[in-house]
């Protein structure tokens, strides 16, 4: 009998070992803005202090972005961030045990989940696009001013969608120009949080420098500039701090 209970006994040890070892965790990811070195906040919006890759002086009054498929919730997703109005800066995903998992997210939404009028959230945020564009979302509302060459203060809406051909308007052609962000592996233990940085400057630069002077308003339907946006944007997202 006593062996029996010392069975029992050394089971429910382990049972006991094997359940604290998968405690549920959680993560908080960050995301920051920076111009370059220096880091972004809401004091920065409506002010002409920022110089892009063409030497020309901007203000930011916008930025709102969406991306989707985050890896560590699963299955589909999406999440918005504004900059603007300090919202969605900082998304916590639970239930996670400890471990070491890939960081990865898209930028905006592929083909497959860009369908018309089914993100009611974004519906209500004005982020859809229009019919005659080929219906879907916004991946980002990027708006400012500059100033131009002849020193004039001028508005920017650099507002990047999936890319449309609309040479012939019943016959619209398109290309994806979503992209995934994958920011490698990282230990998540403790609740930790972790900072994803856009640096804002790399939309203007890499691998195109982008003169606000020719490309500033009507984006959207330009076919060759959506793919040019695209580019660029492949170089802004990095992995900052991470915080256990």
């Amino acid at each position: 009998m006593k062996k029996i209970i010392y069975v029992v006994f050394a089971i429910s040890l382990l049972f006991s070992s094997c359940t604290n070892d998968a405690e549920n965790t959680s993560v908080t990811l960050k995301f920051t803005h920076y111009w370059d070195d220096t880091k972004m906040t809401n004091q920065d919006l409506n002010q002409l202090r920022f110089t892009n890759a063409n030497g020309e002086k901007l203000s930011i009054e916008r930025l709102r972005y969406a991306i989707s498929n985050i890896s560590l919730i699963g299955g589909k997703n999406y999440h918005l961030v504004d900059f603007g109005e300090n919202f969605g800066t900082a998304l916590t995903i639970s239930d996670l045990t400890d471990g070491t998992y890939n960081i990865s997210f898209r930028f905006g939404f592929s083909d497959e989940d860009n369908t018309d009028g089914i993100y009611k959230n974004l519906n209500s945020l004005n982020f859809d696009v229009p019919g005659m564009l080929g219906g879907g979302y916004h991946y980002m509302q990027f708006d400012g001013k500059f100033l131009d060459d002849s020193n004039q203060e001028i508005g920017f809406n650099y507002h990047t969608i999936r890319a449309v051909d609309r040479t012939d308007p019943n016959n619209l052609v398109f290309q994806d120009t979503s992209f995934k962000v994958d920011l490698g592996t990282v230990v998540i233990i403790n609740n930790a949080e972790i900072e994803v940085r856009m640096n804002v400057a790399e939309w203007f630069k890499n691998p195109n420098t982008w003169n606000l002077n020719e490309l500033n308003t009507v984006l959207m339907p330009n076919f060759e500039v959506q793919k040019m946006m695209s580019a660029n944007g492949k170089s802004v997202f990095s992995l900052g701090e991470v915080n256990q």
